[in-house]
């Protein structure tokens, strides 16, 4: 679908501010959780479902949302997304006991299922595939990838500021005016296409099937891998999923069209987003842990810390467009994947129980820029060559590899670090955390070359010469998307 040409920059701001929404939700609470804990008085076991309860809820509907923006409309989903937010958000603020906290975070991972095939899906029908539609996606992308950073700094902010409840209210006049809005800026949907349903049994077996499989994912460092609960979730997951393959090789309008595997550029765009959340995206929950726990940085010391990784992220996602546009996709990611490896390793190298937050930057910077790159050019990868009806799906596709890339990643980054503290207090506890982070961080370094061979995956680019296009974003608000 052409995109309206009255006020694309006004729209790509909204879409744009609606991803920073999501990824700003992924890390707002991390600093605010010691003070949680103890006014609502969770277990340390219950404390961790204030974050795992958005993560598992959110990369279990993904494939349902996206079916949703294909079907019933990307501004309905959008709008009715962050309308989740908003009343989630509230309830949260609001809670008084750790089940009704818990029970807003899921309902937010749900709206956040919604909103983020919606939003990635209304960017690439609005802008035309090629140079309009990658810079769009920069735009949109520096939102997002910086967001998985300021939410630490906005984090700290508030909790020092206001308390831990600000981290919830702050989203209901956030999302609820991005609500609105969606109304005013965005393209109205069209009719529902004739003859296309949801693929109920297939939409109920994967959301249960990837839904347990986050859950093992999430629950396993906590309760054990060998815990009967969590060999149990495996089990029904694997049996889920392959109940849901089945399906969709043999019904007449599968929820995920199985043929889509087939696009190159889909399938290394999904194993990269596996790869980048599992990698990068642990990257500030390492920090977080680092800072506050073997440094005693208080939430708004650790908020402000984040403004340097959050600064150079930005700045890799406009070069990362930049790039696509010079030497092709599959270099571009192939040299912010090379850039962004060694970059985390010389993060891995500076950190020490005693060493200063300064000793961090170098590596801060060169990682975050190669974050950005990636962060980019793996959304134009995951988009191209998708019809407009299947934008939604391949989203949510592309999205749930993300999802669960990095719920293992955090398994992974989880056990790496807490490895040898049992008994552990005082300093020589810290010293150990520190020696386990330093671990978990070079281990993501060596891990984050792995995507470099689904890179190797696409295509080489051709030669032919872009058409010139008129600039996106005339509005002084996305002056940083013009070249």
């Amino acid at each position: 679908m052409p995109a309206s040409r009255s006020r694309p920059g006004l729209a790509l701001a909204l879409l744009a501010f609606a991803q920073l929404i999501i990824a700003l939700d992924f890390n707002i609470v991390y600093v605010a959780l010691p003070e949680i804990g103890r006014e609502l008085s969770f277990s340390d076991q219950g404390l961790q479902w204030v974050v795992s309860a958005y993560a598992v809820v959110f990369g279990g509907f993904l494939l349902l949302g996206g079916r949703a923006s294909d079907l019933l409309g990307r501004r309905r989903m959008f709008a009715l997304a962050l309308a989740l937010y908003a009343g989630s958000s509230l309830a949260g603020g609001l809670a008084q006991g750790p089940g009704l906290l818990i029970a807003a975070r899921a309902v937010q991972g749900i709206g956040g299922a919604l909103l983020f095939p919606a939003t990635l899906s209304l960017v690439n029908t609005m802008f035309a595939e090629g140079r309009e539609r990658n810079r769009a996606l920069a735009v949109w992308g520096g939102a997002g990838a910086s967001g998985l950073s300021l939410g630490s700094l906005l984090g700290g902010v508030l909790t020092d500021a206001f308390g831990w409840e600000a981290v919830f209210y702050v989203n209901v006049p956030l999302a609820g005016g991005a609500a609105l809005l969606a109304f005013v800026l965005l393209v109205k949907d069209g009719p529902r296409e004739a003859g296309r349903g949801f693929d109920l049994p297939g939409a109920l077996a994967v959301t249960l099937g990837v839904t347990l499989f986050v859950f093992a994912l999430v629950q396993g460092p906590e309760a054990g891998w060998a815990a009967p609960e969590i060999l149990a979730a495996f089990a029904a997951s694997a049996g889920l999923l392959a109940v849901f393959t089945w399906i969709e090789a043999r019904t007449k309008d599968p929820l995920m069209p199985l043929r889509l595997f087939a696009n190159r550029s889909l399938s290394a765009g999904m194993a990269i987003t596996f790869t980048f959340m599992g990698t990068f995206g642990a990257l500030p929950y390492l920090l977080t842990i680092y800072l506050q726990s073997v440094h005693a940085y208080s939430p708004l010391q650790t908020g402000l810390a984040f403004l340097v990784p959050s600064l150079a992220i930005a700045a890799g996602t406009q070069v990362g467009e930049r790039l696509v546009g010079r030497i092709g996709l599959r270099a571009t990611l192939l040299g912010g994947l090379v850039v962004g490896a060694p970059g985390t390793a010389l993060m891995a190298y500076a950190v020490s129980a005693d060493g200063p937050y300064a000793a961090l930057l170098p590596g801060i910077l060169v990682s975050g820029v190669g974050q950005g790159v990636v962060w980019t050019g793996m959304w134009i990868a995951a988009a191209s060559g998708v019809e407009a009806g299947e934008q939604g799906v391949a989203s949510g596709m592309a999205s749930t590899a993300q999802q669960v890339g990095g719920a293992v990643g955090l398994a992974v980054i989880v056990a790496l670090t807490n490895s040898g503290l049992d008994g552990l207090t005082g300093d020589p506890l810290r010293r150990e955390l520190a020696g386990g982070i330093q671990t978990a961080t070079y281990v993501a370094a060596a891990a984050i070359l792995l995507a470099a061979l689904a890179a190797l995956a696409l295509k080489k680019p051709s030669r032919q010469p872009e058409p010139h296009r008129a600039p996106l974003a005339p509005e002084p608000v996305l002056v940083n998307a013009e070249d």
